[in-house]
């Protein structure tokens, strides 16, 4: 370390051009980042959705949800699957480990789905997703106009669109709402059977006739030219010119042209009846969403959309406006600005606390240039390794402000202490950096170890929290090549030796110091006023070891019973200004019917001060329908809050307003969830479906009845009025009709028939045959009639008619028919919710086959922190390593490792008194704490290593003179670290982040207990670990001075028996000395490597 010292002098220059560079460049490289909330993150789950129109949950599930889960578990990587059908739709959710290649999947899935596509029913329509977060959309927007809905979505997609679609970084924008026009064909009967023409001619026309076909080419000369037959349809007169032909392909009569299609059928342009009901603040809107490119910074984006909505408002014309529902970019931005302002406070407190502790205006400058040099070239490697500009990237540098100022702390206390013994200035540099450069180097390579772990957890925690660990780990290594290099050379020129050398002379009038200057003088205790107060106490806690650890160990104890105390939640309330409502009705309910009870819920939600925007949704519309949701009887309501209220005092407010509303059906008000929702899952399966349905029944109720639990909810129980039509064969058979056949006629008479698609223009249309009368009861249902060879017959006559109560939804995992319990907590303590749904499980007793298995929320949590406890142990491990090759020997490194419980006593205590959850955030502020705590041990130990293996001193000198000379660096930077992160941890801007807060608070907290701990606890420690090597370095040593002692007495006896010169032979002192001198040079060894 001293050469790097060295070359670093000697290349002033060099090293402040670097240092020039760093700074452009890192400046630089933080306007190219782009901004989004957290990391994009991939979604390892695709899903299978199948729309087939008119069947119910049953019916769906057996003839498409069944099939599609079977074909799809040959899918590489599956880890998996749930099917849910309800009425007319099915949804497949494919799960796979995070990291999967979803690409790969996504194709295999495809092709599982493409073979599978001749089993399926023609009308089912079958389409797979696969998201990460840049696929859910950057912004929701209400559009609504004087002109109606059709109109406007029409102009919308027509001029709107294509602009938004040209803005940089915008990937696609998707309208939703209002009705699709289609072309109605409503036949005449009369006139098709006097022209001796069916319903099925006109089908045929459609398909031969309308458009231009393809029929060969014709070269002439030097051209070759293609040949195309037909007439093209532009619009709805060409439509009805079309010649209708009879099957039999029997000719007209001479005196009479074959028919068209205007002439036995009424054709025009219909809109179709609504499937969704969109509106935003009580007015029918249609929903704009946009989603932007994966490297796209989601700020500018909104930004760009934000500037041309009043250019989109004047060109779609009729008064149109657009009002912005969702936008992610406000809370984006707000929560950067908030980490930003956060650091630059926590920047001001690392300042003030190396100021008021070296009380110099040059040694704090430059101990503090270290922060901005650190954060900039940390920035450049955040560039250029891929990451954004997110909460996490954020808020590593934030917390990494306390932490890289640490070697440089470390360092230039260090070489004032050298100035102030009176070395001159390029002395003192080397010296005092080479002395700590060990130190802090294996200090921050064990901070950076405990991060190497991340790289391997698994799950949600592994893919957010990586990005953190990187921008950590490059901060930190940064700073100490900053300590290395950089602070020495601006010591050489901001920092003198006069104050120093005066401040030592005073610590020496006061007897605490050592008045000899010169370099080899023995070491001496640093004089402050803080190792005047430490002194005391270390000598107490020397005198009375078995008092100390008895202590430390009582601390310990107490800090294993805060465990049960402490909330845990994975990852809490996201803090953002809004929420979602979710009003269900009674199973089968209309459009119509649910439309009103939402307009209700809407009227109260509006009336709420603090709400700014309400927007709801009946039906199917947008995503919804990708993940199973979307079904008539159920409103689904964003509300958009202002920033500045209490977010969960206003949920609650609502749940109470909703609460006292009658005819509403049940309503749900939940919290802005990040990621994967709280709701806990309980899993229940059985051998029949009645056993299926009374068991998840059963679960619900005790469910019910559990302290902390708010709600409860259980799909699988509700069942929703059908209509069952059973067709008798024999009667139909008698009326010459097959089953389907008469299954068919219904279906046409209950709706009209998709009969293909015409082009007019650039738009396609679907063509439906037919416009039945509607069917309102079971009565007009029987009375349908159905055509035979002998004439019209009511329904009645050939099937019976009956209404059943049938499951509203079916839902299968890994094949294996599911019923589902959701049990919503009651409190952010989400373990405790999950500890009273494990123990009520565990007390019920259920029929035989019947199981019930949590999951959901409260497995996920278990899971990871499974998976973090792991990673704990392994960065453990991983500082043990590091320090075993720092100190060579097993047995110093473990001592060290005893700080590291005491972290976990401040941490618990601080998490307890800011009512903060135990959830991943403070669980990674638990992994970091791993080498924070360590870093203070190593830079303690390292120099007592150093007084007693270089200097020679006695275990107990060295053991004081080493705690005394390390205090003031070590409560320095952990008071650096801990002020630094205090306006996070306190959240002092009012807008703290979800996961940088815990993160913050745990970090302060363990810190705080841990840096007192050590000062008190270690070196007791260490005492005790080094008295049995102390003993026999120390007996040792005396039989050296024994023979010493020895061999001068040998030789004083030998000189007085020459000079007596008494005659008689004197012995021979040579061969003595040399046998003495063999003796001591045995000895010598051991002294040195005891030393």
């Amino acid at each position: 370390m001293r050469a790097l010292a060295r070359f670093s002098l000697a290349h002033r220059a060099l090293i402040a051009l670097v240092t020039v560079f760093c700074t452009v460049f890192g400046v630089i490289a933080a306007g190219q980042l782009k901004q989004e909330l957290v990391p994009s993150l991939e979604l390892p789950v695709i899903s299978v959705t199948t729309v087939y129109p008119g069947a119910g949950p049953e019916v769906v599930d057996d003839a498409v949800g069944e099939p599609l889960e079977r074909a799809l578990q040959a899918v590489e990587g599956l880890e998996s699957t749930r099917s849910t059908s309800s009425n007319g739709f099915n949804a497949v959710l494919l799960q796979f480990e995070y990291g999967t290649d979803l690409n790969r999947a996504r194709g295999q899935v495809d092709r599982a789905v493409s073979n599978l596509a001749p089993q399926l029913p023609d009308e089912a329509e079958t389409t797979s997703f696969a998201g990460s977060f840049s696929d859910f959309p950057v912004m929701f927007l209400a559009v609504s106009s004087d002109s109606d809905l059709n109109r406007t979505r029409q102009r919308v997609e027509d001029v709107a669109v294509p602009r938004l679609q040209r803005l940089e970084g915008v990937r696609g924008a998707e309208v939703t709402g209002g009705t699709q026009e289609y072309v109605s064909i409503v036949p005449d009967q009369a006139g098709l059977a006097a022209a001796g023409l069916s319903t099925q001619d006109i089908v045929t026309a459609l398909e031969e006739n309308a458009g231009l076909f393809p029929i060969g080419q014709v070269t002439e000369g030097s051209l070759t030219l293609p040949v195309q037959a037909g007439s093209p349809v532009e619009d709805i007169e060409d439509l009805k010119d079309i010649v209708l032909v009879p099957a039999d392909g029997e000719a007209s009569s001479p005196d009479r042209a074959p028919p068209a299609l205007g002439d036995v059928a009424e054709v025009s342009m219909a809109e179709a009846e609504p499937t969704s009901v969109s509106r935003t603040n009580g007015v029918d809107t249609l929903s704009l969403s946009i989603t932007a490119t994966p490297d796209a910074d989601l700020v500018r984006v909104s930004e760009a959309v934000e500037e041309i909505l009043p250019e989109l408002a004047g060109v779609v014309g009729d008064n149109a406006r657009f009002t912005v529902v969702f936008d992610q970019a406000p809370f984006i931005q707000q929560s950067i600005d908030t980490l930003f302002l956060e650091g630059v406070l926590g920047l001001g407190f690392a300042v003030l606390v190396i100021a008021v502790f070296l009380l110099s205006l040059r040694s704090t400058l430059v101990t503090a240039v270290s922060i901005p040099l650190s954060l900039l070239a940390t920035l450049i490697g955040v560039w250029l390794s891929g990451y954004s500009l997110n909460m996490l990237t954020l808020g590593a540098l934030t917390i990494a402000i306390g932490r890289v100022v640490d070697d440089s702390i470390v360092v230039v206390e260090n070489i004032r202490r050298h100035l102030g013994l009176g070395e001159d200035r390029r002395t003192a540099i080397v010296r005092g950096t080479g002395e700590v450069g060990l130190a802090i180097t294996a200090s921050t390579l064990t901070s950076v170890a405990v991060f190497l772990p991340v790289a391997f957890v698994s799950g949600l925690a592994g893919e957010l929290f990586r990005p953190f660990a990187v921008t950590m780990s490059l901060a930190l290594l940064v700073s100490l090549l900053v300590a290395l290099t950089i602070v020495p050379v601006l010591s050489f020129w901001f920092l003198g030796g006069t104050a120093s050398r005066r401040t030592a002379g005073q610590a020496a009038a006061q007897g605490l110091v050592d008045d000899d200057p010169s370099p080899s003088a023995r070491p001496v205790a640093h004089a402050s006023w803080l190792s005047r107060a430490y002194r005391p106490v270390l000598r107490s806690t020397q005198a009375h070891p078995k008092t100390t650890i008895a202590a430390a160990l009582a601390v310990l104890v107490g800090t294993g019973a805060l465990v049960p105390l402490l909330p845990t939640n994975l990852l809490g309330d996201t803090g953002q200004n809004s929420f979602t409502v979710t009003a269900r009705q009674s199973p089968g309910s209309s459009l119509e019917a649910t439309t009103a009870a939402a307009e209700k819920v809407d009227e109260a939600l509006r009336g709420t001060e603090g709400v700014q925007d309400v927007q709801f949704t009946v039906g199917s519309a947008g995503m919804m329908a990708m993940f199973g949701g979307g079904a008539t009887d159920e409103a689904s309501f964003t509300v958009v809050t202002d920033p500045a209220v209490d977010q969960p005092a206003l949920q609650d407010e609502v749940r109470g307003r909703l609460a006292r509303l009658q005819g509403v059906g049940e309503v749900e008000v939940s919290p802005a969830e990040g990621f994967g929702g709280s709701d806990i899952e309980v899993t229940v399966t059985a051998p029949t479906p009645e056993q299926l349905s009374t068991a998840a029944e059963q679960v619900a109720d005790r469910m019910r009845g559990l302290e902390g639990v708010r709600e409860v909810t259980t799909p699988a129980t509700d069942t929703r009025p059908t209509f069952q039509v059973e067709v008798d064969p024999q009667a139909a058979a008698a009326a010459g009709l097959t089953e389907e056949a008469v299954s068919g006629q219904v279906a046409a008479a209950l709706d009209a028939v998709p009969s293909g698609q015409v082009r007019f223009g650039f738009t396609d249309y679907t063509v439906r045959l037919g416009d039945p009368e509607p069917v309102t009861s079971r009565a007009e249902l029987e009375a349908v009639e159905v055509m035979t060879p002998t004439g019209p017959v009511a329904l009645s006559e050939l099937a019976e008619v009956r209404q059943e109560d049938v499951p509203a939804s079916v839902t299968s995992s890994d094949g294996e028919r599911t019923a589902m319990v959701s049990v919503t907590p009651g409190s952010d303590d989400l373990g405790a919710a999950a500890a009273a749904v494990r123990e009520a499980l565990d007390g019920m007793e259920f029929a035989e086959g019947v199981a019930a298995e949590i999951g959901g929320a409260a497995s996920q949590q278990e899971k990871t922190f499974r998976d973090l406890g792991l990673a704990l142990l392994a960065a453990v491990a991983a500082v043990y390593v590091v320090m075993v090759a720092t100190f060579r020997s097993l047995l110093q490194p473990f001592v060290l490792l005893v700080s590291i419980p005491f972290a976990a006593t401040g941490a618990f205590i601080a998490l307890l008194v800011t009512g903060t959850s135990l959830g991943l955030p403070s669980l990674i502020g638990m992994l970091m704490l791993v080498g924070v705590v360590v870093t203070n041990a190593i830079v303690l130990i390292d120099l007592i290593n150093q007084y007693r293996r270089d200097v020679g001193l006695g275990l107990d000198e060295a053991i004081e003179l080493g705690a005394l000379n390390r205090v003031r660096p070590v409560v320095m930077t952990a008071l650096a670290t801990i002020l630094a992160l205090m306006p996070m941890a306190l959240g002092v801007t009012g807008h703290g982040g979800f996961i940088s807060q815990p993160l913050a608070v745990a970090v302060v907290g363990g810190l705080l207990s841990s840096t007192v701990l050590t000062l008190v606890v270690l070196p007791v420690l260490y005492r005790l670990a080094e008295a049995r090597g102390e003993r026999r370095r120390l007996a040792e040593q005396s039989r050296i001075e024994q023979a010493r002692a020895e061999q001068e007495r040998q030789l004083r006896e030998a000189a007085a028996a020459a000079q007596a010169g008494a005659g008689d032979p004197a012995p021979a002192p040579g061969r003595r000395r040399r046998g003495l001198r063999e003796r001591l040079r045995k000895l010598t060894p051991r002294r040195r490597r005891t030393a």
